[in-house]
């Protein structure tokens, strides 16, 4: 198998996107946005986010299945491939005969004429992109993501080979009028991982046991059938090695989540059912809530189905934010009455709920973190949160980039906004204990956990006037720390304006 293809980076590039100018960003196990205000930190998380919905087929909470990843490959127009593609790609991708049973890992050479096929799905949703885009932004038009006074914005998603070599590319151009190209690479290997669930093989059997060309050769209708199934396994199998992780389920939890959380079961059911969210009505109405929101409280709503709470036990996820942070358990209570859950908080040593509203505004931020990681959340999934740092004394935000770097060496993958000096300045020191020994490492106040530098990316999005706009640059990591990140001018401006202030009351006295 091609190593370097799954390990290379992806990468992310901007231009003239929101308030953000230019930008160039590699998606990291661990990614971390810091910077001012009104810089774009949020634009480009819940860009992510979109793209996440788009390429993984949906909301990751729905009960989707391998077909529906790429669905839109299965257009009923129909599609013209040689015998000899056909069957080069039936070779390549027939699972093993016999009892299902899981696949191994393997390598897909794209003929040219499916190679084509493939790129020319993709080009054709340039709309559906776009539209996702919009309704996570809670916009009807997204040409008002363009920065002011450009004509378009650009979007381009760009997976690389370990060597830097072009792997494979995706554009979107918001503008006049929407675009999507997409480079699909003909005759070069694509490493293809067949998921070991015997579940899923015996569905791809099932699929491959219609896909008979003998039989339907004859028959122009069921031989178009035969050439979009297998245009779709061929989409859903390479889709991992050409966009990862954005093919992964992801989940967005926003900021202001205390105000979510007081308000959830007040405001909710109404706004659920009759707020319009972005490209579900025209785009002269304005949508009440945004795409992220919306995900959000209805994740909420359905939280502890038994689809979800199935995990709780086996995974244990959060479990240490409430021991280490909150110091107690959030609860979940649903009405039978009305079939709608209610958040609690039971402090440690208390045998009695108490209502979120009444606890602390640290609890209302993070119980919806706890919620996710206990019932939602798995290993391979994304995890987006926007200031994790809000309403935490410094310590807790210590202990809380420990916990978040914790579940990044479990296999789940987190992206976060911050200000936090502290969470960066941690971070660092999570980082550096990767060069030591394991030992070693761990009789060193902190966690035990330790993340190597190419598993974390911290990105500044500086503000500037030419032109006006942010522009995004890597933090790298070197002897101080994550530096410069701005930070550190802010702490020695106060402290010249407290010398400079002692020595004019000095001379004064």
């Amino acid at each position: 198998m091609n190593e370097q293809a799954i390990e290379g980076s992806l990468e992310l590039e901007l231009t003239d996107f929101g308030p953000i100018a230019k930008a160039k960003v590699d998606l990291r196990p661990l990614t971390v946005f810091v910077g001012p205000s009104n810089t774009g930190k949020s634009y480009l998380a819940i860009l992510i986010y979109a793209l996440h919905q788009f390429f993984s087929g949906g909301p990751p909470y729905s009960d989707r299945t391998f077909r529906g990843r790429l669905s839109f490959f299965l257009g009923p127009e129909r599609l013209e491939l040689s015998d000899e593609t056909l069957e080069a790609l039936l070779k390549q991708v027939r699972p093993p005969t016999g009892k299902p049973r899981p696949l191994r890992e393997r390598e897909i050479v794209l003929p040219p004429q499916a190679a084509d096929a493939l790129r020319s799905r993709f080009d054709e949703n340039a709309e559906t992109l776009a539209s996702e885009i919009g309704r996570c932004f809670g916009i009807g038009d997204t040409r008002t993501l363009i920065r002011m006074g450009r004509q378009a914005a650009r979007v381009v998603v760009r997976r690389r080979k370990s060597n830097d070599s072009e792997f494979v590319e995706h554009s979107l151009t918001l503008a006049r009028q929407t675009k999507f190209k997409t480079s699909v690479p003909a005759d070069t290997p694509l490493p293809v991982k067949f998921e070991a669930d015997a579940g899923l093989s015996g569905f791809l059997h099932h699929r491959f046991s219609m896909l008979d060309l003998e039989a339907h050769g004859s028959d122009a209708n069921r031989r178009g059938f035969v050439t979009r199934e297998l245009l779709a396994i061929v989409g859903d199998l390479v889709l991992p090695s050409t966009v990862s992780p954005l093919h992964l389920p992801a989940y967005y939890l926003p900021a202001d989540r205390t105000g979510v959380m007081h308000a959830h079961s007040v405001v909710v059911s109404a706004l659920i059912a009759s707020a319009p969210t972005a490209g579900l009505r025209p785009a002269t109405r304005t949508p009440m809530l945004s795409g992220v929101l919306a995900d959000f409280l209805e994740q909420l709503i359905e939280i502890d189905r038994p689809g979800h709470t199935r995990r709780k036990q086996r995974l244990g996820f959060g479990k240490k934010i409430e021991t280490d942070i909150l110091g107690g358990s959030v609860r979940v209570n649903r009405s039978t009455a009305i079939d709608y859950p209610s958040f609690a908080y039971r402090p440690k040593g208390w045998k009695r709920d108490l209502a979120l509203a009444s606890a602390s505004s640290m609890v209302s931020e993070l119980a919806p973190v706890v919620l996710y990681l206990r019932h939602m959340v798995t290993p391979s999934n994304v995890l987006i949160v926007e200031e994790p740092e809000s309403h935490l004394h410094p310590a807790m935000q210590v202990e809380l980039i420990r916990q978040l770097a914790e579940l990044v060496d479990a296999g789940i993958r987190v992206i976060v906004t911050t200000h936090s000096e502290w969470l960066l300045e941690e971070l660092a020191n999570i980082v550096r204990r990767s060069a030591l020994p394991e030992a070693e490492g761990t009789e060193i106040n902190g966690p035990k956990v330790a993340l190597r530098p190419e598993q974390v990316g911290a990105w500044l999005f500086e503000p500037k006037l030419r032109p006006k706009g942010s522009v995004v640059k890597e933090v790298h990591l070197d002897e101080s720390g994550f530096s410069p990140t701005g930070y550190d001018a802010v702490a020695l401006a106060l402290h010249n304006d407290w010398a400079e202030l002692s020595s004019r009351i000095e001379a004064t006295s």
